[in-house]
């Protein structure tokens, strides 16, 4: 099981680019800070399998509809925000642009960029109803969502780390504007797949 959901954390998605922006764009910490918010999202979808919610969730067009467009127009927004967004006037006479996005605010983006994520949701009830044995107890599984929390956080926290190496920053200074802009065309194009996505 713990394979199977690292297989997940390491396959490309709205999580990966948005560490991947936010430690190249600004800083090891703050990408760090994301990841913080990552992980803390995986609580709360541990925490409706548990409960249960994940199947009403699954089974409901409406609510997964409502889930769907909720990421979908978030990371729109994200990326809309990352496009428009104007070269910082903080930057640093050798180019490099400081950070201007708060600890708070990488968490928060984090935690919600993969609460709001309906395929997250899937994934974690298809996990606990089909890979999970249910007669495990309830305490046992609780572990399992705390061990997929800290691989979650661990993961892209090492991403955070590699990108926000000075070699590799040092070699985007240049085209930071440019990749700002990028990475929001990436989260604009993952969010309207969101929006087209399926149950199924």
């Amino acid at each position: 099981m713990i394979l199977v959901h690292l297989l997940a954390v390491m396959s490309p998605g709205p999580d990966f680019v948005l560490v991947s922006q936010n430690s190249l764009l600004h800083s090891r910490k703050i990408g760090i800070y994301t990841s913080v918010g990552l992980a803390l999202g995986i609580l709360v979808h541990v925490a409706y399998s548990l409960i249960g919610i994940g199947l009403i969730i699954s089974k409901s067009i409406l609510l997964f509809s409502v889930l769907k467009f909720a990421c979908a127009g978030y990371l729109i927004y994200i990326g809309i925000k990352a496009i428009l967004a104007k070269k910082s006037s903080t930057e640093k006479a050798d180019g490099k642009k400081m950070a201007h996005l708060s600890g708070f605010a990488a968490v928060k983006t984090g935690f919600l960029t993969n609460v709001l994520n309906p395929k997250v949701t899937l994934f974690f009830f298809a996990l606990f109803t089909q890979v999970i044995d249910p007669h495990t107890p309830k305490t046992i599984q609780l572990i399992y969502g705390l061990e997929m929390s800290l691989m979650t956080f661990l993961w892209f926290g090492l991403i955070a780390i590699v990108l926000s190496h000075r070699i590799i920053k040092d070699r985007f200074v240049s085209i930071q504007h440019y990749l700002e802009k990028f990475f929001g065309g990436i989260l604009i194009a993952l969010g309207i797949k969101v929006a087209l996505s399926t149950a199924k």
